[in-house]
């Protein structure tokens, strides 16, 4: 049955959609700037003036400059590894934690909840923390970008609310077939909780993917570098010269202007193309994690 809706709905969904189609335009159009400016000849770029809404001068240069980086090809082995040893860890300790806290009869249970979530809005600082890391011998290494950050508080509530979702009579129920804890959580729990784990996976790996402060507070060998920190060096410190060898210095800074717009590229789609894979579970999994009855 169609509803007929009156003038008034009309404008208004008219309306809705025009200010969203800017606001969508508005979004897109910064990447789609970089995307364009990174295949643009970098001498007429630096000539345009205006709307860029395509490539000026069609070049690949900007991208072979920084594929012949050495520090890009190893900034991204650094990011992957972080990523992957990363995010399976922090899915296994929140899983854990998540599971932990959403059982009824555990001792203590409010008490270390609220210390938890203290925890969300207290900390003992920056120093204290690098202090910390320094004791722990994690400066300095890998390590150090993973083990301190496998747990987040918010994502751990997410994951905890989703875990009271599913049902004590079928966790019961395999309490009396004789499961453990640890065959409850990995054959009935964690199989029941696949759109909320694509969702963790979305928030660690994009978590990971752009962080880059401490990466650049605690490593000090540049070979072990991420992605993310040769970038900032690219774009803050207009590091570009080990890119530019060989060209004029009236041309180096116009093609230091496209390599810095390719480096955006080359850092950003990678994680552009795991998202649509892990769209489809994001509002599903928002919902069923932030949603209790």
């Amino acid at each position: 049955m169609k509803v007929k809706r009156s003038r008034g709905e009309r404008v208004f969904s008219v309306f809705n959609y025009i200010f969203l189609s800017l606001i969508i335009i508005l979004c897109l159009y910064p990447v789609w700037y970089v995307a364009a400016a990174s295949f643009s000849n970098s001498n007429l770029l630096t000539q345009h003036t205006g709307l860029l809404l395509k490539p000026v001068g069609w070049s690949i240069d900007a991208y072979k400059k920084v594929f012949k980086n050495p520090m890009i090809g190893r900034g991204y082995l650094n990011t992957l590894f972080i990523l992957v040893v990363g995010v399976s860890l922090d899915l296994v300790m929140t899983s854990l934690g998540a599971y932990f806290l959403s059982r009824k009869r555990v001792m203590l249970k409010r008490p270390i909840m609220m210390l938890i979530v203290f925890t969300m809005f207290f900390s003992g600082g920056m120093i204290p923390f690098y202090l910390n890391l320094k004791d722990l011998r994690l400066t300095n290494s890998l390590w150090g970008l993973i083990m301190p950050f496998m747990i987040s508080t918010y994502n751990l509530i997410i994951l905890r609310t989703s875990f009271e979702s599913i049902p004590e009579s079928l966790i019961e129920a395999a309490q009396i077939d004789g499961a453990g804890h640890i065959t409850i959580l990995t054959r009935i729990v964690i199989p029941l909780s696949k759109a909320i784990l694509a969702v963790m996976v979305l928030y660690y790996g994009v978590s990971i993917w752009n962080s880059w402060f401490w990466a650049s507070s605690i490593i000090r060998t540049r070979e072990m570098y991420p992605l993310q920190v040769i970038l900032r060096e690219i774009l803050m410190q207009n590091d570009v010269a080990s890119m530019t060898a060989g060209s004029s210095a009236m041309d180096t800074e116009a093609i230091g202007m496209t390599i810095k717009y390719a480096t955006i590229i080359v850092a950003t789609v990678p994680i552009l193309c795991v998202y649509p894979f892990l769209q489809k579970h994001f509002t599903k999994g928002t919902m069923v994690g932030a949603v209790k009855e």
